[in-house]
């Protein structure tokens, strides 16, 4: 039996904070298991998150000094943490998501920011980070990356949905060690955006798409989006969002209550196609199946009920800790596969040449 206690640290696109887990890793008998025994949010300050913001039309200079900002802050962050929770020498690893700000795997380029180096330096702590661009080098799309985890954590389920900025699945083939992963769509980045223009910071519960109607005709242009015309493995950078998604809403002369329902609506029905397309091509019986769900998007309860009602098999919402922590304990595990000299990042995922020992490690 071996064991690893590490810190993850997962930055999402939807800019909500720095998820942190403090997880233990066991790994007996060709199995890994995991318990969380710690966790905590840092809520990003206007600053950071106006910043970030920008960073895609900053210069190169800005983009770098945010790059070595960030690391100092997660790393401030991590340090509280342990101080907090009364970690010091109990802590292996900090394996560090960073926050994306390009995502361009056609042009082999991926972007996240927030210095390995500097986290390593001010913790004191091995740290792990940069888990995309070794696969997209190879020719893959340098994400989903979570899927390792699914496959060797959560093998109970066929499917595993994240819902946060962007949504992402995963799902088991029928082949030994088989599993396919893609981002189905952007969710959180523009239900936000539209409860931002009424508001709020979200919608709630789904609430506020509950006030409105579905508009057949934005339904419509939606899925026409040439996004979904391509098959997997597919990815979608942060600016889909705001460079696609939304200025085709704001075609529309209808409420923000029935854009969000709208779009609500697209979520699911969107991933219920995927489901579908996914079934046919790997030739699957999806009423035995299962799927995880976590994410933010899973405290939208509208959604979350159209999205069982368009699905043929049973949804499961996990614990709270699970559902929101589950992308930082991913990466946490990634970190500890990375020191291990093990894979991490799956070709079958991503579409990569082969499959990738992941990430680059700083030691302080």
């Amino acid at each position: 039996m071996e064991q690893y206690k590490a810190i993850g640290l997962m930055s999402g696109s939807s800019l909500d904070g720095l998820d942190i887990a403090y997880c233990e890793f066991t790994y007996e008998d060709s199995e890994w298991t995991f318990k969380v025994l710690n966790t905590g949010v840092v809520v990003y300050p206007d600053e950071w998150v106006q910043e970030i913001k920008r960073l895609p039309v900053s210069s190169a200079k800005t983009l770098w000094q945010s790059h070595t900002a960030l690391g100092h802050y997660f790393a401030e962050q991590v340090n509280a943490f342990i101080n907090q929770h009364n970690l010091k020498a109990k802590v292996d690893l900090v394996a560090s998501h960073g926050h994306t700000i390009f995502h361009f795997p056609e042009k082999k380029m991926t972007t996240q920011i927030g210095d390995g180096s500097a986290i390593a330096a001010i913790t004191d702590l091995p740290v792990i980070c940069d888990f995309r661009s070794g696969d997209i080098a190879n020719g893959g799309q340098g994400t989903p990356i979570v899927p390792i985890g699914d496959r060797l954590l959560f093998s109970d389920y066929r499917f595993c949905l994240n819902i946060g900025g962007i949504a992402n699945i995963s799902c088991k083939t029928n082949s030994t060690g088989g599993i396919i992963a893609f981002d189905v769509c952007a969710a959180n980045q523009v239900l936000n955006s539209l409860a931002n223009r009424l508001g709020f910071e979200y919608d709630d519960h789904g609430q506020l798409a509950m006030q409105g109607k579905t508009d057949a005709a934005l339904l419509q242009r939606l899925s026409e989006l040439d996004y979904y015309k391509l098959t997997y493995p597919k990815s979608l950078d942060n600016g889909h969002s705001r460079e696609v998604i939304l200025p085709l809403i704001e075609e529309f002369d209808i409420s923000i209550n029935d854009k969000l329902r709208t779009y609500t609506q697209h979520i699911a029905a969107q991933l219920s196609n995927h489901i579908k397309a996914i079934a046919v091509k790997e030739k699957l019986d999806l009423t035995a199946s299962r799927m995880l769900v976590t994410g933010g998007g899973v405290f939208n309860s509208l959604l979350i009920d159209m999205i069982k009602a368009v699905l043929p098999f049973d949804v499961t919402v996990p614990a709270e800790e699970l559902v929101k922590f589950k992308e930082a304990i991913v990466i946490a595990l990634m970190g500890v596969l990375r020191m291990r000299n093990e894979v991490n990042v799956l070709k079958s995922v991503t579409g990569a040449k082969k499959d990738s020992v992941a990430g680059a490690v700083y030691r302080p």
